[in-house]
């Protein structure tokens, strides 16, 4: 059986940051509006007041500061808080597939591939901007690809899923190479007037190469030791945005349409799997906890990660451990963990040990052990 490596990765991000402070003065004017609006409602009980944001809060509860998106004029409009971005024809290149025809060309070049590499695309990823055609083979004819892509949906655990799946095909002989991609336009799906989640997402697009390692040439080569999967039903992370909607008009334009998430039971639940997931990936490679140098963890929420990091180690991760990107870019979904490995793994020296692990909706968590070559 072949042995696989990740041989190059990808990143784009998009050129607009909202600070919390420019996402904070909207909500708070959106506020002020709807509060005085519906006054009278709310002095007699039947509509609730909405309560203002602030940066402390914002920081306090996820550790983000900023975030990239497509647009941010429209986010930061009190009367739309929605970004404008304009359609495109069916003959022009989708927005998310010109994302990630970005991020892939930075992953072939680390990889020292080229299009006629590859045999297999796949799209991994939230949300995707239609049902089809898949998404993964709009981008396999940007990039003049020969082979064949399919998208796949595994929330925030998209990317390591993702991982497992294209091992498979390079170990079964399926594919030579896979080209993985993550494009998360999040700011579409975030409900950017809920006072609880309207700072958690950011945009990003993230590839990945993966290929047997008996024909990788690149300089960036990891080895792909372990791949552990596992999901569990839960509706604390939901969003019910779908094609029957208009079965029932009553429903359509409701909260329930977009992201929600009840966080402290999603908190609760998520960080000890993580951490069991983790440990038990690094046994079944053949490890102890001590040797591992790095953890690329999802970038969904600071205390998380910090949590988690303190259950595996028994004590809290020195930040080189367990770099953190959420600070910036705020949680990009399955692209998380993939930036923090992108822009945090070429220090690391021949030999070193890392576990890229994602966890999210579904609940859905995927753990994947790596070697430097």
């Amino acid at each position: 059986m072949k042995q696989a490596v990740i041989s190059g990765t990808g990143l784009f991000t998009p050129p607009n940051s909202i600070s919390n402070a420019e996402l904070v003065a909207c909500f708070n004017a959106y506020v002020e509006q709807f509060n005085a609006e519906n006054a009278d409602a709310i002095a007699a009980g039947t509509v609730t007041a909405l309560e203002p944001s602030s940066e402390g809060f914002i920081e306090k509860a996820s550790g983000i500061k900023a975030r990239h998106v497509m647009e941010k004029e429209g986010i930061l409009d009190p009367k739309r808080m929605v970004p404008r971005i304009p359609e495109r024809s069916d003959e022009e290149l989708s927005l998310q597939a010109e994302i990630c025809v970005k991020a892939a060309q930075q992953a072939l070049d680390r990889a020292g591939r080229t299009a006629a590499d590859i045999d297999m695309v796949l799209v991994a990823c939230s949300n995707m901007q239609r049902p089809y055609p898949a998404m993964a083979v709009e981008v396999q004819n940007a990039l003049g690809i020969d082979g064949y892509g399919f998208d796949m949906n595994v929330a925030c655990s998209s990317a390591t899923f993702g991982i497992q799946t294209a091992v498979a095909a390079v170990q079964s002989g399926q594919a030579r190479a896979v080209l993985i991609l993550n494009p998360e336009i999040t700011s579409a799906h975030l409900n950017w007037r809920d006072r609880d989640s309207h700072f958690i997402f950011g945009d990003a697009c993230t590839a990945i190469v993966v290929e047997a390692k008996d024909a990788a040439t690149s300089q960036y080569q990891w080895e792909i030791l372990d791949t552990r999967l596992k999901t569990s039903f839960s509706n604390n992370i939901r969003n019910n945005f779908g094609f029957m909607n208009r079965f029932d008009e009553s429903g359509v334009g409701k909260p329930d349409k977009l992201f929600r998430q009840q966080g402290r039971k999603v908190f609760k639940d998520v960080c000890p799997m993580a951490a069991e997931m983790i440990k038990a990936s690094i046994a079944n490679a053949g490890l102890q906890v001590e040797q591992v140098s790095r953890y690329w963890l999802h970038q969904a929420n600071l205390n998380m990660n910090q949590l988690i990091a303190r259950m595996i180690l028994g004590r809290d991760a020195e930040p080189q451990e367990a770099p953190v990107i959420l600070d910036t870019y705020a949680n990009t979904s399955s692209a998380g963990s993939v930036i923090a490995f992108h822009k945090y793994s070429d220090d690391l020296p021949a030999g070193a040990y890392g576990v890229i692990c994602s966890f999210g909706a579904g609940y859905s968590i995927g753990s994947v052990v790596i070697r430097k070559l």
